[in-house]
Parts: structure tokens; C-alpha cells; sequence
């Protein structure tokens, strides 16, 4: 994956989030369309105590690369939908690891090979899981 220079950050609307999670609007229809996609294994990291470049990591499992890409072209729908739009894409073509970032969240979408390789919740294992119904 590609590094990426520094970057202002821009606060993501909390207009509809949840005030027992604190996700926003737009991080919340994302983790919808993913689970409407049938992502599986779906995990959110609160990293808004750790001293990280985002507040929240979304993880999440495809079973093959054709449903990755589907999980991700239905999270950036959604998001649109609420007027956001990505900072960036990455591996949406080799479709085993697909990371989108919207500066105050990230969703990670795994082929299951590539998601226990690089063990992102055991890199963040301090984060606090977040449950997604």
C-alpha cells in the first residue's frame, strides 16, 4: 500500500450519529451497506484515546474478491449518499485487501487470507470494539 502525505483532518458530521457510539452519519451507512453486501466478521475500532491518524477503523471479511469489491463499491455508495466522498482508494483492482479512507474512519475489507496475515485488530488490539448488530 502506498503511503500518504499528511493531511488536514476533517471532522466528520456527527448529524445522526449515535450518541451511545459516537459514529457518525456517514461511518454508520457504511457499515450498513457492508453488512447488506453480507460482509462478515464485521469489527469497528474506536481509536479516537489512541494516538492514531483516524478515530475509527472499520474491519470487515469478503469471501471472495468479486464480494470484496461488491462490499466496497456498496460502502462508497452509501456514503455518497450522505454527500462524503473517499480521500482515498487502494487495491480495489487486486481486490484482497480494499482500503478506503474518509480521513475520520477507514473501512478495511479482507479476503480472509489477508485479513489474518496483517491482524489489523491485533495491531490495534487497545482499541475498544465497537458492536455491530
Amino acid at each position: 500500500m502506498k503511503s500518504t502525505p499528511k493531511r488536514p483532518r476533517k471532522r466528520a458530521s456527527k448529524t445522526g450519529s449515535s450518541a451511545k457510539t459516537g459514529l457518525s452519519a456517514e461511518l454508520t451507512a457504511g457499515i450498513a451497506a457492508a453488512l447488506d453486501k453480507k460482509a462478515e466478521e464485521t469489527v469497528v475500532l474506536d481509536l479516537t484515546k489512541a494516538s492514531a491518524f483516524t478515530d475509527f477503523f472499520v474491519i470487515c471479511t469478503g469471501t471472495n474478491r468479486r464480494q470484496v469489491q461488491a462490499i466496497a463499491d456498496g460502502v462508497q455508495e452509501a456514503i455518497a449518499r450522505t454527500g462524503a466522498r473517499p480521500a482515498l482508494v487502494e487495491g480495489y483492482e487486486r481486490g484482497d485487501w480494499i482500503l478506503i479512507d474518509y480521513f475520520d474512519f477507514i473501512f478495511h475489507i479482507f479476503m480472509p487470507a489477508t485479513r489474518e496475515f496483517y491482524g489489523l485488530e491485533k495491531l490495534w488490539g487497545d482499541a475498544e470494539k465497537i458492536p455491530v448488530a
